[in-house]
């Protein structure tokens, strides 16, 4: 017993002696005795670590964690006692922000309304709680030993409130995030930064959970995340279903990437086109608006221990986006096929509106006249070989019945086309050339459709008594197409008749009914355009019947034929 007494005295010296050097080797010179002072001052006396980011606040530059490990200190703790928001307003936008993960709670874009006719909402907050708001942090191999999306940081604003950073730290695991927004620009900066031991952790930043307008009609659906890929020159979105097994994640040398809807975009531009990943994600969340749980796209964009970005978040208007970087301007995407229609188009429409008319409806409009008198030339060549066939419809009757009853596999069948076509050629009628003038107006009309699908410009954009030509009419009777149906029928009553089918003559008069269903929901923009086509058209087709007279060359020469064959 005594030599175990003796044996505790040994080490508790040892203990004394050795706790010194070791304290002043690892943390630096030992604490000195605190003095003892009276009870009432110790009862004012605030406390002491909340002191300390008050006086970093205040303007002292706070040290950084690799000067006081040069100095053998460990960091002092900062971080908040209580949460807080914070809200950045500007000309075009209002953000709030919490100091609880340094997040973004609400993004709202004040030049716009959704469509519900609510003011622009970007961040899906009906999911944030499942997915975490935008600009939280996710780590790539390892997470640090504290969760920094839950903590609370030491909130900087900027004097001139359009900006603010944030700081934490546990003297072990630091973390800091800044952003920095302008008052008349959709450009923004940020920046983040996370170390352990001093050491960087290598992270993305993730905006999860969908993005865009809330009130269209499938938004689940119109999400993407996009890259530019300097090395092929293409712009490659992916849809939330490419990570419906797991993340999916790609990186390289991009000039920007991040997530987009329909009409706006959230886009991280690197220095100089710089290293930088991007992840595609899948969260099965409900929407803003709809209790219904789908998988709404999520992006997470990084991959440094400090990351750098310029922010674009805003409307894909192509004058706005390709003032921030000329690459961005393809994420206005007019289509792959026709993009060399509807890109023409839409400038026409946009000069129009901007330098005349001052209405996008009036433009389509003119724009559409415009496009059917240049057709016109090509229309009066159609109309007179369709008046030819027209002519030609006795002779080529008597041709069908003489071969009446026959099947499509027996040979004569091929020669019956034989004896059409050379009846065709002989009096210079093409069959196909009635065709010619529907054929033309399918470029133009797939062009106009990619136009008001991805231009911002046509969004909200009114006419009359509709009051967004991207969307169908919100009445409960639609006009535009119902007034298309009638003009249809109409232009198709005065169009020479080319078949001596009774049975394709009611098919043909049960087209217009067919293309009504189809544009009844259809765009009122692109319904707008086909009626206007229409009614144009019948002006034309009034002109052309009342200047060129069905031919009566062709019957005249088949009866000297009959004659001279007696």
């Amino acid at each position: 017993m005594q030599w175990r007494l003796l044996l505790a005295f040994l080490l508790t010296g040892l203990v004394m002696f050795l706790t010194p050097y070791l304290y002043q080797k690892f943390y630096g010179p030992p604490p000195k005795p605190a003095q003892k002072a009276p009870a009432a001052q110790k009862e004012a006396a605030p406390p002491a670590p909340a002191a300390t980011p008050v006086k970093e606040a205040a303007g002292r530059k706070p040290a950084t964690t690799a000067a006081k490990k040069a100095a053998g200190q460990r960091p002092a703790p900062v971080a908040a006692q209580k949460e807080e928001t914070f809200a950045i307003e500007t000309d075009l936008y209002r953000i709030e922000l919490s100091n609880r993960g340094a997040v973004v709670l609400r993004w709202v874009l004040k030049k716009y309304n959704d469509s519900a006719g609510k003011p622009l909402e970007l961040v899906n907050t009906a999911a944030a709680g499942k997915t975490g708001h935008p600009f939280s942090f996710a780590f790539k191999d390892r997470k640090p030993a504290v969760d920094v999306n839950k903590v609370l940081y030491v909130a900087r604003p900027a004097a001139d409130s359009l900006g603010i950073e944030y700081e934490y730290s546990d003297g072990l695991v630091a973390a800091r995030k800044a952003f920095r927004f302008e008052r008349k620009n959709y450009l923004s900066r940020f920046v983040s930064e996370v170390s352990e031991g001093g050491a960087g952790v290598p992270h993305l930043v993730e905006w999860r959970g969908g993005f865009g307008d809330p009130a269209v009609a499938n938004p689940a659906a119109s999400g993407r995340t996009l890259y530019y890929d300097l090395a092929a020159g293409k712009l490659r979105v992916n849809e939330a279903k490419a990570a419906k097994d797991g993340p999916v994640s790609t990186s390289g040398h991009y000039s920007f990437a991040g997530i987009q809807d329909t009409y706006f975009a959230a886009v991280f531009l690197p220095p100089r086109d710089g290293q930088i990943e991007i992840r595609t994600l899948s969260d099965t969340v409900r929407g803003e608006m709809n209790a219904k749980e789908e998988p709404h796209v999520g992006a997470g964009i990084g991959g440094a221990a400090r990351n750098e970005f310029a922010v674009f978040v805003g409307p894909k208007n192509v004058d706005i986006m390709r003032q921030v970087d000329p690459k961005l301007e393809q994420v206005v995407d007019f289509g792959t096929w026709f993009g060399f229609i509807a890109k023409p188009l839409f400038l026409i429409l946009n000069w129009a509106n901007n330098g005349f008319v001052h209405n996008y409806g009036w433009s389509i409009v003119l724009l559409t006249a415009f496009i059917n008198f240049a057709l016109l030339p090509l229309k009066f060549s159609s109309m007179k070989s369709m008046k030819r066939m027209q002519a030609l419809q006795p002779q080529i009757k008597a041709i069908q019945d003489r071969y009446k009853g026959i099947g499509l596999r027996d040979p004569r069948k091929g020669q019956q086309n034989q004896e059409t076509m050379d009846l065709y050629k002989k009096h210079g009628v093409n069959p196909m050339g009635g065709c010619l003038p529907m054929a033309l107006q399918i470029p133009f009309f797939i062009g106009f459709y990619n136009v008001l699908m991805v231009a911002i410009e046509m969004r909200g954009a009114s006419w009359l008594w509709v009051s967004d030509l991207s969307q169908p009419e919100n009445l409960p009777i639609r006009i535009l197409p119902v007034t298309m149906i009638i003009s249809q029928f109409v232009m198709q009553k005065m169009t020479p008749t080319t078949s001596a089918d009774p049975a394709q003559q009611k098919l043909m008069l049960f087209m217009p009914l067919v293309f009504g269903f189809m544009f009844y929901h259809f765009s009122s923009g692109l319904v707008l355009y086909w009626l206007t086509s229409n009614l144009v058209g019948i002006a034309q087709q009034w002109f052309i019947n009342k200047t060129s007279p069905v031919p009566a060359v062709v019957v005249q020469s088949e009866a000297k034929k009959k004659k001279g064959t007696r």
